[in-house]
């Protein structure tokens, strides 16, 4: 069976991509992929460039086992979470390289990372979809949004299930910057290397000092949430 998930390392920056083949589903599979080349680079003591295929970063949980439900479906929701406030918690840097399409749980991805670079111009969607699909979104996803994107947005975004472009995605806070598609690697590349020139302690502490409000939210959040999804099952 084919690797989702790829880990290359060149000097402090390791570079992770996720590829299915697809769109990027967040399956339990590639969750633990992910989580496994996670833990390669902070055993690296890499800054990490997260990416995904070329013209998506990630669709988003598995809908099929979402809206089957049952123990899976907890299991996958928790686990997406449980890695989102891990990047947001992560030791050292974290770059991400949007390749594409990001929706609903690529977004809640997406919003973690602490640089994030975008292909500008594309039809991409940027987007928090549940509300549009029937779905109500997780308390864990709500304040994900709430943590990054700005006030005058996070309404449209969150209740509205709006779509952003890229190039709108950085007034709203999805993305930092965005770049011609061919322009990508070499940008996330650089965004990593100036984030390598920080202190690694004084980025670290700060990093938790910074969220520690946010961490704690989600944290709760994510309790909350697997509480009424095992209720359910």
């Amino acid at each position: 069976m084919d690797a989702l998930v790829s880990y290359d390392v060149d000097g402090s920056i390791a570079t992770i991509s996720m590829d299915d083949g697809k769109v990027n589903v967040l399956s339990l599979r590639m969750l633990e992929e992910l989580n496994a080349a996670l833990d390669r680079a902070e055993s690296d003591r890499a800054i990490v460039i997260l990416r995904g295929r070329e013209g998506v970063f990630s669709a988003g949980f598995d809908l099929a086992v979402l809206r089957a439900g049952g123990s899976d479906a907890a299991t996958m929701l928790a686990s997406g979470f449980e890695f989102a406030y891990r990047v947001l918690s992560f030791p050292t840097p974290v770059v991400i390289s949007c390749t594409g399409h990001a929706i609903a749980m690529g977004v809640f991805l997406l919003l973690s990372g602490d640089y994030r670079v975008g292909v500008a111009g594309a039809s991409h969607k940027i987007t928090a979809n549940e509300v549009a699909i029937g779905m109500t979104l997780p308390h864990s996803a709500i304040e994900i949004c709430r943590q990054r994107l700005n006030p005058a947005h996070f309404n449209r975004a969150v209740i509205l299930a709006e779509i952003f472009s890229p190039d709108a995605a950085v007034g709203a806070g999805f993305l930092d910057t965005v770049v011609p598609a061919a322009d990508m690697p070499a940008a996330a590349r650089a965004a990593a290397e100036l984030l390598a020139t920080l202190d690694p302690g004084a980025h670290t502490a700060t990093k938790l000092r910074a969220r520690h409000a946010t961490l704690s939210a989600l944290r709760a959040a994510i309790e909350r949430d697997d509480a009424q999804f095992q209720a359910q099952l």
